[in-house]
């Protein structure tokens, strides 16, 4: 080929000689009476044709060369020169060749040869033709087509213009003459002239009303070389009147053109969306399950058995075990003495919990109790300390996550889930909304939140089932169960999940709730995993329910440390604390009184008053480590009660009192009001309960003008902690203070004369303000009463009742102005 190559470019650059010594010609071939031209196809690969801008060698060489070249006898087979030669052979056709032109670009060449005049060209054109059919030339690069003659009857163009040939030809019809008239050739007499050069695909005539001159048609080959020897062989050529050119002749001129490609198959796809969107949704979705689905299993089953984390190791873990003695930090030992203390008095907690995990009841594990009681740290750290396959998923984070792809992304991380695309639910949300807008059908590319969380969910028990499945051996005698048969046998081998902060925020996104619930019902109910719920909400019941209808939960309740508990626990800290050791005689920088505070000594006569301040803080596990951490700064119980009492009452304050503020839930989200909120600070600042429909039909609660939804109400401030509801029989029955603690920072509240004026003058505002809608009320009534022409007996007693509910709430208004007026007084004179 390179061979091959190097000859074609030594022939184009005859070309380049040939067009050069006949510019006076201007880029024809001029041949005499007894001279006649050929065109020899398939002669190059028409691929060399960009080639063509090269610089090549010197065209008078060149040409002297190529006829030496021609006349030689020992030129290769694979010389197109050779070929040429082996097409018109001296002793089979009587011609003699005098000037070969090679056109690179259209892959073949033409060759001017004279021949005597016994012997017309038309003669010469069936002999050469005939022979190449007898004993056919095939170039290397073509195989299958070989060399084609055609006698050229028209004036060729010898053009080295950008212009490559293609299988469309465009055919003008000019005058022979400047001035005279061409006639427009019909579509049979273009198939006679140019079907002998190949197999015509379609003519095209110009339409009938076009204003185009020249009048042309197109004529269109099935191979691209049919159309390059047509165009040579007929280009110029003059169609006579028998044939149809009409009495003056009519001239061909002929140029290549690109074909339109018909892209049917994209234009039905374009026009039927309909079934081409929900085809190639089908084929996506089909693509992402085969090729990501394996991998995001594969990572959720390493997030739950963590083989690839380092430090589940077996070497982190000897080394952890070799050097625990002196690589354990001395606070961590008190903190651990701690704990001790709660986890010896919740022991019998933690063996029930560990009973539950062996069993084969197929329901939830429930363990409930207020923040801060130490649920995740008794489960993880206790009940579930030797168990291995741990999935923890928090809810907290996934509820408080911000738009659908954030909370997408949010689950995923907690299973492990990954590679997760958040961001491409967005943009397909915008694409799908797009094809609906220009198609009127939904193309279905966005995922909703609920199937998005569905497959994460749905890929987790999957990988679940895998991982208690794991130490399944051929050899074992209960190989041949089902995987739910051979688990329920084994409970042992399954896995189990923590859900964390179940229901967190019951008033948002409850289809995160609804999900989890519905995916840890199936996971149990397929003997899959043991599901252990964490929440701090005592109606989970009813979330549970819809998921386990006909199941008895296994719950457990989690309450604040008794005092006796509490104490041991707050001793623990402080005793295995280094700062109540003594300190070296080295020290000599440290003063005597610093010593002696110190000392275990002194730090007992300060915690001689611990049992006065614990009854105050109350059993909550967070409040007592805050209590320790004082005490070990050096403060007396009381004064880090007092501090913890007054750090409580401002976020209170904060959080719940203050006009405009919200809870952390976020702007909008309130559905109590400050008025009720004092209620009921003010209340239980005087009594250690209220009972629940008590609370409800105040006039505070059952007629507030601006949350009128008095449950509601309850709800959110329970939501915030400010309260805490308990139940009995499943219903509630008593409000207490959300943590013992704010038991004293309600008193402490209490006790601003100035804050209490403030809200009570808001609280008997707002109870004027309803007390004086009943009255507008009541007076509307009774002037439309007033204005019936007759009044009837039987609205007496109507009327009665009216004037009776006016004068009431008259006198409660009364009332309330002038308990505002001695409040406003007390804020006039306090600062």
């Amino acid at each position: 080929m390179r061979q091959l190559a190097t000859r074609a470019l030594q022939s184009t650059a005859a070309t380049a000689n040939a067009t050069a010594a006949s510019s006076d010609q201007e880029g024809h071939i001029d041949a005499a009476a007894n001279e006649s031209i050929l065109w020899l196809d398939n002669l190059f690969p028409l691929k060399l044709s960009g080639l063509l801008r090269a610089p090549w060698r010197d065209p008078e060489k060149d040409i002297a060369g190529l006829m030496k070249r021609f006349e030689n006898s020992s030129l290769g087979a694979l010389d197109p020169i050779n070929m040429v030669k082996r097409a018109l052979p001296d002793d089979k056709i009587p011609v003699k060749v005098t000037e070969i032109i090679p056109r690179l670009k259209d892959g073949g060449a033409f060759v001017k040869f004279s021949h005597p005049s016994n012997i017309p060209a038309k003669e010469v054109e069936e002999k050469v033709a005939t022979l190449l059919r007898e004993r056919p030339i095939k170039p290397i690069f073509s195989p299958f087509r070989g060399v084609q003659a055609g006698l050229v009857q028209g004036i060729p163009w010898l053009e080295d213009l950008h212009r490559y040939p293609y299988g469309r030809v465009r055919i003008e019809f000019v005058p022979k003459n400047p001035g005279e008239e061409a006639v427009e050739l019909s579509q049979e007499t273009l198939y006679s002239l140019f079907r002998r050069y190949g197999k015509i695909a379609e003519i095209q005539s110009q339409p009938w009303d076009s204003k185009v001159l020249p009048k042309f048609a197109y004529v269109d080959f099935g191979f691209v070389r049919d159309a390059i020897m047509a165009r040579n062989c007929l280009h110029g050529f003059v169609v006579p009147e028998e044939l149809g050119g009409g009495k003056l002749g009519t001239k061909l001129r002929m140029s290549y053109e690109q074909r339109a490609k018909q892209h049917r198959i994209w234009e039905w796809i374009s026009s039927h969306p309909r079934i081409v969107i929900p085809v190639l949704v089908a084929l996506l979705t089909g693509l992402t399950v085969i090729v990501f689905d394996p991998i995001r299993s594969f990572f959720v089953k390493i997030h739950i058995t963590g083989k690839l984390r380092w430090n589940n190791s077996r070497l982190v873990r000897w080394l952890r075990k070799q050097t625990s003695d002196i690589l354990s930090f001395r606070r961590e030992k008190a903190e651990e003495a701690g704990l001790t203390t709660i986890w010896t008095h919740r022991k019998d907690l933690i063996d029930q919990i560990q009973k539950w995990l062996m069993e084969t009841a197929e329901t939830f594990i429930v363990v409930q109790g207020p923040r801060g009681s130490g649920k995740k740290e008794l489960v993880l750290e206790q009940a579930l300390k030797d168990r291995r396959n741990v999935l923890v998923i928090d809810c907290k984070p996934i509820v408080e996550a911000r738009g659908d792809s954030s909370t997408i992304k949010q689950m995923g991380t907690a299973v492990g889930y990954r590679p997760i695309f958040s961001w491409a639910n967005s943009i397909s949300s915008m694409v799908d909304l797009a094809v609906q807008g220009t198609t009127g059908v939904k193309a279905g590319f966005s995922e909703t939140l609920e199937a998005q969380l569905q497959k994460i969910l749905a890929t987790t028990a999957g990988a679940l089932t895998e991982i208690g499945l794991a130490d399944r051996r051929k050899t074992d005698s209960d190989f041949s169960l089902p995987p739910d048969a051979y688990l329920e046998t084994h409970p042992e081998k399954r896995p189990v999940v923590v859900i964390d902060n179940f229901l967190h925020k019951n008033d948002d996104k409850t289809i995160v709730y609804d999900k989890i619930a519905e995916w840890a019902a199936a996971l149990v109910q397929s003997n899959v995993a043991h599901v252990v719920f964490l929440t701090n909400d005592s109606s989970y019941s009813k979330s549970l329910s819809k998921s386990l209808p006909d199941r008895v939960f296994r719950q457990t309740a989690l309450g604040d440390l008794s005092p006796d508990v509490a104490k041991r626990f707050v001793l623990s800290h402080i005793q295995n604390d280094p700062d109540t050791e003594t300190t070296d005689d080295s020290d000599s920088d440290s003063t005597s009184e610093e010593k002696k505070k110190k000392t275990p000594a002194n730090q007992l006569v300060q915690l001689s008053e611990l049992d006065a301040c614990i009854g105050t803080l109350g059993g909550r596990l967070t409040d007592l480590e805050f209590l320790a951490r004082r005490l070990k700064a050096g403060q007396t119980p009381r004064e880090a009660v007092e501090e913890i009492t007054e750090q409580s009452a401002s976020e209170i304050l904060k959080m719940f009192l203050l006009p405009g503020k919200t809870t952390p839930d976020g702007p909008g989200d309130r559905k109590w009001t400050v008025e009720q909120a004092w209620y009921l600070v003010k209340a239980l600042a005087e009594q250690d309960s209220l009972r629940y429909h008590e609370v409800l039909l105040s006039d505070t609660f059952k007629s507030s003008l601006k949350a009128p939804d008095a449950e509601a109400a309850l709800d959110g401030l329970a939501g915030g902690e400010l309260i805490s509801v308990t139940t009995a029989h499943g219903r509630p029955r008593a409000i207490a203070p959300g943590r013992p603690v704010y038991a004293a920072a309600f008193r402490a509240l209490r006790a601003d004369p100035v804050l209490a004026a403030k809200l009570d003058t808001a609280v008997l505002t707002e109870l004027a303000k309803i007390e004086a809608a009943t009255i507008e009320k009541a007076e509307n009534e009774l002037a439309t009463l007033a204005t019936l022409p007759r009044q009837p007996a039987q609205m007496a007693g109507r009327v009665n009742y009216l004037l009776a509910k006016l004068e009431a709430s008259q006198r409660k208004v009364e009332k309330y102005e002038a308990e505002m007026a001695t409040r406003k007084a007390v804020l006039a004179k306090e600062d």
